[in-house]
Parts: structure tokens; C-alpha cells; sequence
């Protein structure tokens, strides 16, 4: 049987020319969803929205014509009423009674921010600030440099040496025609020189160097 490696030749050789078999595509198992476990803990709020802080101006108070309702000429005798709350002397009692002195607003304590309200001849003729909350009429306050005040009240200042210091007195009449007058006070006469106080009075008072003096 000489036929038989033949045979076996040929089937080796159709084994060898067989296309390889092509891999079969497999469906992929879609995942199984999960379900989110509840957190145990109570959600957070969200933080608050930080409060807007009040101003510390008091805008609107100080005038040319006077300190809110307390209007420059008001009597004495009306002081109180017009301020809406007490007030009380600052300093001896005046003699004569009508002589020159001072009331300031009565509290449990004294701040420098409380304006100091100057009577004479029976009347109220001038306010002085010595903090920083509030804002003169057209915009001064204490801390501004002369170049400032220069530029807010614009060829409206007239300036006079300091009794004491090398300082000024920035001086500046009612742009609308009244009779108050404000004055600055600075520590110095250049234009990073700073105001330390101010007033709104009328003449002569307005002029005091010492309060009452």
C-alpha cells in the first residue's frame, strides 16, 4: 500500500492552507447600575453671605446750617428738643449764664466722635468734630490730606497760619450763600499735611481758636 504517504501528505498540506478561524465577538454584559447609598449625615448649609458692614460716616448730619435738627440759632432752651435726647455741659457752669460754653450729647461714655455743640449769647452758634465717623458738608473728614480737602472744595479755600502749630485753618463759606462757615484744622501746611479737626459756626465764633477763647 504505497498510497498511504501520499495521502497523508495531501492532508497535511490542505490542513496548512486552512483560513484561520475568526474570533467570535463576544457581547459585553452591560454593568449593573448602582444605587447611591443616602449619606447618614444632614446636609450642610451653605455658608451665609457675609453681612455688608455698616458705614461709619454719618452723612447728611453736619451742614452749613448746623448738626441735623440742632440748626445753627436754635435757643438754648430748645437745644435739647431739637437734638431729640439729652445733653449736658461740658466744663463749669458759664457766667454770666449766657457766656460762651459747650453741651455735648449725655451718655454712659464719652466719645470722641460725639459732636461738641458751642452756645453764646443764649444761642447755638458752632459744632466741633474731632473723630473720624462723621463727614463735613462736602465731603472733609478728619484724616484727609490739604491736597484733598483742596480738590473737594475746589477755589473755595481760603487759608490762615495755625494759632500754634506750623498748621492751617482751611476756611470755607456756604457755596449756597448761608451764614455757617466750615473750618479744617491741619497739623501742617503741605499737601500731605492732615486734618485733626473741624467746626461749622457762625463769625465770630466760628474763628475761636480755644473753643471758647
Amino acid at each position: 500500500m504505497r498510497l498511504l504517504p501520499a495521502v497523508i501528505v495531501v492532508a497535511v498540506l490542505a490542513g496548512c492552507d486552512r483560513a484561520p478561524e475568526r474570533a467570535v465577538d463576544v457581547p459585553a454584559t452591560p454593568a449593573t447600575p448602582t444605587t447611591p447609598v443616602p449619606s447618614s449625615a444632614p446636609a450642610q448649609p451653605a455658608p451665609a453671605a457675609p453681612a455688608t458692614p455698616a458705614p461709619t460716616a454719618e452723612p447728611g448730619l453736619a451742614g452749613f446750617g448746623g448738626y441735623g435738627d440742632v440748626r445753627l440759632g436754635t435757643a438754648a432752651a430748645g437745644m435739647e428738643q431739637a437734638w431729640g435726647g439729652a445733653l449736658e455741659r461740658l466744663g463749669p457752669p458759664p457766667s454770666p449764664a449766657d457766656a460762651c460754653h459747650y453741651l455735648r450729647p449725655k451718655r454712659a461714655a464719652r466719645s470722641v466722635e460725639d459732636p461738641a455743640f458751642m452756645l453764646e449769647g443764649g444761642r447755638f452758634v458752632r459744632y466741633d468734630i474731632h473723630g473720624t465717623r462723621v463727614t463735613a458738608p462736602g465731603g472733609g473728614k478728619v484724616g484727609m490730606r490739604r491736597a484733598d480737602i483742596a480738590r473737594l472744595y475746589a477755589d473755595q479755600v481760603e487759608a490762615r497760619p495755625h494759632h500754634y502749630t506750623d498748621g492751617e485753618y482751611l476756611r470755607i463759606r456756604d457755596p449756597a450763600g448761608g451764614t455757617g462757615v466750615l473750618v479744617f484744622e491741619t497739623d501742617g501746611r503741605g499737601e500731605d499735611a492732615k486734618v485733626v479737626a473741624w467746626r461749622v459756626g457762625l463769625p465770630p465764633q466760628v474763628d475761636y481758636v480755644e473753643g471758647c477763647s
